[in-house]
């Protein structure tokens, strides 16, 4: 079986910059991954990632996907990870379609949304409910809806809805929003956004489609009529499949500043490890600075 210098594990923006820095070093590599540009590709609009004063999620994730074209970095998409091991100084991964063998690993394989667990959210998915503002908006023109969370996520969303539904409520578990001040700001300026602070989802309720939610707030419950429901209340690290190296409560993978984890030669980058702050741009640096420790290890260990 072939045994690649590096294998990255997810092509978000971690993994898409890790196969650009891994190509320049002339590394033989791989990525596997289930999609192309993870939680970027979900985004609305962005303002904070350096050189671009106003880009899409959207529109981001193609300019990293044509980045990572022009070195041709091989990439196997859809191709989902089940398992990573090491065995006698080599990783083998084992995903949904194939197995391989690596001298080194990076995990970039971010995080996913966070589920309410209330009555309604599993029968009307995709049925009114959805974790997507980006993917979804353009289907709830002109319908009122509800987003829940309180965070950036949220926020986010919420400011896309506004230019396309006449009234959307912000159900927020905490007693003030979390998010960037100045997308609150925004919100606030919207006119079309009622948020509802200390309110916590008790149902999500209609017939072949959401018609209503229930909230409760100081113990009194009260029901609004939205066609639509955006769930943004967090994520959580796509880690399961690993099983060696250590996590915190979280299931975050836990790394050091070189990238590094608990077991040699598997690095590990982006909103699936411990860095501090999810924010596109760092998990590109981080993304970088794995596949620079990885070329590292490469360059000063020895095998067989």
């Amino acid at each position: 079986m072939k045994v690649y210098d590096l294998i990255i594990l997810g092509a978000g923006p971690a993994g898409i910059t890790a196969a650009v820095y891994a190509a320049r070093k002339k590394m033989d590599f791989l990525v596997l991954s289930n999609d192309v540009g993870g939680q970027t590709a979900w985004s609305g609009d962005i303002e904070n990632y350096t050189g671009y004063q106003f880009i899409t999620g959207p529109e981001l994730t193609l300019k990293f996907e044509e980045h990572m074209k022009t070195f041709s970095a091989p990439l196997n998409i859809p191709e989902g990870v089940n398992d990573i091991k090491k065995e006698n100084d080599l990783i083998k991964v084992t995903t949904n379609k194939s197995e391989y063998i690596s001298k080194t690993a990076i995990i970039a394989t971010g995080k996913r949304p966070r589920m309410l667990d209330v009555p309604g959210e599993k029968e009307f998915k995709n049925k009114g409910v959805s974790y997507c503002a980006t993917c979804d908006a353009p289907i709830f023109k002109g319908k009122n809806v509800a987003v829940i969370g309180g965070g950036n996520s949220a926020l986010d969303a919420a400011l896309q809805l506004t230019k396309i539904c006449p009234k959307i409520y912000m159900i927020n578990i905490t007693q003030q929003l979390t998010g960037d001040h100045i997308m609150i700001e925004n919100v606030n300026k919207s006119g079309n956004v009622e948020i509802l602070n200390n309110s916590k989802m008790k149902e999500i309720a209609g017939d072949n489609f959401v018609k209503r939610i229930v909230i409760e707030k100081e113990n009194e419950t009260r029901a609004l009529d939205v066609e639509g429901v955006f769930i943004e209340i967090g994520l959580i690290p796509n880690s399961e499949f690993d099983k060696i190296t250590e996590h915190n409560k979280y299931g975050e993978i836990v790394v050091d500043c070189h990238n590094a984890t608990s077991i040699s030669a598997i690095f590990a980058a982006g909103d699936v490890t411990t860095v501090p702050e999810k924010q596109i741009i760092i998990a590109c640096g981080e993304g970088s600075k794995a596949a620079l420790s990885a070329f590292r290890y490469l360059s000063t260990h020895k095998w067989g």
